[in-house]
């Protein structure tokens, strides 16, 4: 098949890559001439494990191209995926779908014949509806058809993700346009991962409702975390014993600093104002959305306490800052809101993350970036483990205890436990739900 995805951001990019990888024509296209250009010269503009190896696989292949010249790439084009972003509209919580229905407009305009014009990111109900009649009214001539794909992509394991599948969504409305997205996705139906085929609406939907789920998870045992600490139970151990259970699973039952990125903070957002527009309030979500704003501050409160009840003239170390590990996305991480109260209270703050420089210097002035983990422990009086990249699981703390000012440990994912802290030589250890210690 002939595949021009719109898009060359990290949904479009792993996916034209994934799509040429199964063996079909794809050109990617991007506005942004640098990126086209990075591309071209085989530097991928994200971080994502094993991205790159791909992409040059397939290059050389010939499957793969990069391009900012649209109609070159709709020409033949048996399907055009529109995979551009779809942020927060500022102010009242909507995604932003002028991206989206930019595209769907300058396809239509260029467009000569019969192709699938199938949406990748992740767009309120109604969307793939609103397409269609801005194609129509573009070029009334043009046939074709509208599909809803989304995407279910885990940063980090988008690679895996893509080829093995917990199911392929395909929302269609004709037997023509399902061809065709049976024939893009044969590869995955000759090995028997779930092609679910739907309506429109119902494919939105999914996409929707199975992140609000997720971030519900999060939440949830977030919210258990707090209350482990006022009775003395272990989170670590309740998740455990309620993951084992069939009806809940053990994923996303990790308690930590909040959920973030790209997609739970904009979706839960959007998810609760479709409701709201649509008179069916997702009161539930709305909960969601505001106590994991308050888990972020909770996390302040617990590095406060190990500080006195003052960050002034405090020397803080912070091992990781992306939203998770194996990737270099900053999107709505919870160190964007965590750090710079802390900066703000007065404390000199050192960062150390193996990806997340790229973006977050940007985003986060006020903190001193660097690569020695061992030489910015020197004279800290704080060590904070907020994102849990594997560098950061077999550190040798009694070195780190050692060199410190103050050895006390804020450890946000429970990657160590207190008796780990203890044997090191730490003063005073905090982790989410579970047991801590101070001035011991």
């Amino acid at each position: 098949m002939r595949i021009a995805m719109i898009g060359a951001g990290y949904v479009g990019l792993v996916s034209g890559v994934c799509f040429s990888d199964f063996g079909h024509d794809v050109i990617c296209v991007d506005k942004d001439p640098s990126k086209i250009d990075r591309l071209n010269a085989g530097e991928v503009p994200i971080y994502e494990p094993g991205l790159d190896a791909l992409l040059a696989k397939n290059v050389a292949a010939g499957r793969l191209q990069f391009t900012h010249d649209l109609p070159a790439a709709l020409e033949a084009a048996d399907a055009v995926f529109i995979a551009v972003g779809t942020p927060t509209r500022r102010g009242d919580g909507h995604a932003d779908l002028s991206y989206v229905y930019a595209a769907a407009e300058e396809v239509a305009a260029v467009a000569k014949n019969y192709m699938v014009i199938v949406t990748k990111s992740t767009v309120p109900i109604g969307t793939n509806r609103e397409i269609g009649r801005i194609v129509a009214r573009t070029n009334p001539d043009l046939d074709f058809d509208v599909a809803s794909n989304p995407e279910f992509l885990r940063e980090g394991a988008a690679i895996d993700d893509f080829m093995r599948p917990d199911r392929v969504v395909v929302g269609v409305e004709t037997e023509r346009a399902a061809n065709v997205m049976a024939e893009i996705y044969r590869p995955l139906f000759l090995r028997d991962f779930p092609i679910i085929r739907t309506d429109l609406e119902s494919a939105e939907m999914i996409k929707y409702a199975a992140n609000a789920f997720l971030a519900t998870k999060i939440t949830f045992i977030n919210e258990v975390a707090a209350l482990c600490e006022k009775v003395g139970a272990d989170v670590k151990e309740v998740s455990k014993g309620i993951g084992l259970d069939g009806r809940i699973g053990n994923k996303f039952l990790h308690a930590g600093p909040g959920y973030g990125g790209s997609c739970f903070p904009k979706d839960t957002k959007a998810f609760a104002r479709i409701g709201q527009d649509a008179s069916s309030p997702m009161t539930i979500v709305e909960s969601v959305i505001a106590v994991n704003e308050r888990v972020k501050q909770r996390m302040v409160g617990k590095m406060l306490d190990l500080c006195d009840g003052s960050f002034a003239d405090k020397k803080i170390l912070v091992l990781g800052v992306t939203f998770k590990p194996n990737t270099d996305d900053m999107r709505d991480a919870p160190a964007l809101t965590i750090l710079p109260s802390v900066t703000a209270a007065g404390a000199e703050v050192l960062v150390v993350d193996p990806q997340g420089r790229r973006e977050g210097e940007a985003l986060m002035p006020d903190v001193i970036w660097t690569e020695d983990l061992y030489a910015a422990a020197e004279g800290a009086d704080l060590i904070v483990i907020l994102t849990e990249w594997n560098e950061f699981r077999a550190l040798d703390l009694q070195r780190i205890a050692t060199a410190m000012r103050a050895s006390r440990m804020a450890d946000l994912r429970n990657v160590y436990t207190a008796q780990d802290a203890r044997a090191a030589g730490f003063e005073a250890y905090a982790s989410v739900g579970s047991h801590s210690y101070i001035h011991d």
